[in-house]
């Protein structure tokens, strides 16, 4: 039997022990109030997690991926985190992956036993030709689950790098990986159930590991979505309205230089700051290392 005695997100909350009697409001009430630690008990963690965006944003840099691994919810976590990548930040698909114990089909039914095993981990990680230049995050709100540890030992061992998000101090996980994010919400409204205040922490945090990786590398000016994909209606007038922000010129002006830039938010943005043709700004942007910031300040 596993000691889960020492782990907040097991203990029972005194706050909301009597729970199933309290009215609809006061357990609104209750839950939002409680909500509030996922946000407070990331504070005392800016360290660290400036250490793994750090790591990441290197990794990204150098053309390494950020690879996400967890099972159930902290599985899910992780994928939801990945999927939107692509579209927000003009990333490859494969640039931030998401892998969950037990394989896609997991995000919408649980596969059982997926979590309990390491070798499970490394095999996903061999599936997904892991190298020494990628990153691999685990994700586990208890900071035990064997599937992340596998995968965390196996990266290891043909030297990738290795953080990890964790929702219990001094964890297991933490012993194997020295970057280990350690949120802390306590103990849940509901005893054990950890998709509440320990998945709240976890996505906050894995939000702010991939945008502020992509900022690092140049995919945000000021705060906008300058490489956004213009997949859809929504995000081709969110892309030119972008480009008139930036530039402070008109729509017909940005929707111009967004056909010649093939639909390429920050290049357009170039074009028209720089008054040139696409060669000049695609060749602008990379000697900054595609960040407009420094091109434009």
């Amino acid at each position: 039997m596993i000691d889960l005695s020492k782990m907040t997100t097991e203990m029972v909350n005194p706050r909301t022990q009597t729970l199933s009697a309290m009215s609809i409001r006061e357990a609104i009430e209750v839950m939002n109030q409680e909500n509030i630690n996922a946000v407070k008990c990331i504070e005392d963690q800016y360290d660290m997690i400036e250490k793994v965006i750090n790591i990441t944003s290197d990794v990204l840099e150098q053309g390494g991926r950020i690879i996400y691994m967890g099972a159930g919810t902290s599985g899910r976590i992780g994928l939801l985190d990945a999927v939107e990548c692509p579209p927000t930040f003009g990333v490859d698909y494969d640039t931030v992956v998401g892998l969950i114990a037990g394989g896609e089909n997991a995000f919408v039914k649980a596969v059982e036993g997926a979590e309990d095993s390491k070798d499970f981990g490394k095999t996903d990680l061999i599936d997904h030709h892991l190298t020494n230049k990628d990153v691999v995050i685990g994700i586990a709100a208890s900071g035990r689950t064997p599937y992340v540890i596998g995968g965390l030992e196996y990266a290891q061992s043909i030297g990738a790098k290795t953080c990890a998000i964790v929702c219990n101090k001094n964890s297991e996980i933490k012993k194997v990986c020295p970057f280990t994010i350690e949120v802390e919400p306590g103990p849940e409204v509901l005893t054990g159930s950890t998709r509440l205040k320990a998945g709240t922490a976890t996505k906050l945090v894995c939000n702010m590991i991939s945008t502020i990786s992509m900022i690092r590398i140049g995919k945000i000016y000021k705060n906008y979505m300058v490489d956004v994909k213009m997949s859809n209606e929504k995000l081709v007038t969110r892309g030119t309205n972008i480009v008139c922000s930036v530039t402070g010129c008109d729509s017909e002006t940005a929707k111009a230089a967004l056909d010649k830039s093939n639909g390429g938010v920050r290049i357009a943005i170039v074009m028209i700051l720089l008054n040139c043709d696409k060669e000049t700004a695609c060749a602008a942007l990379e000697n900054v290392h595609g960040r407009i910031q420094d091109l434009v300040g």
